[in-house]
């Protein structure tokens, strides 16, 4: 069953972020994952939430997305999302 990544983040220093997204697109694609969503419009309908950026990130199952945070090829890429924002990382189950 598929798996999904929900992002929240805050963009804190735009170069980098820049080039983390240039870099995270193809490592995503090679353990099977595609964007639904990439920080597109938000309207918050109920309750207190105020997400900043929303990304939303489809994978084949919870294992690939896990195998993929934890992986050696992304370690470097998570350092830079980690200095260019500031973000809220979920995995969910889907069905």
């Amino acid at each position: 069953m598929p798996a999904y990544l929900i992002v929240d983040l805050e963009v804190t220093d735009p170069e980098t972020f820049e080039r983390y997204k240039r870099e995270v697109a193809p490592n995503l694609e090679s353990f099977g994952a595609r964007y639904l969503t990439r920080g597109g419009r938000t309207e918050v309908l109920e309750g207190d939430w105020s997400p900043r950026r929303l990304v939303l990130i489809e994978f084949p199952s919870m294992e690939r997305l896990e195998e993929w945070y934890r992986s050696p090829s992304y370690a470097p890429l998570l350092e830079l999302r980690e200095r260019s924002a500031s973000s809220r990382v979920v995995a969910t189950e889907g069905i």
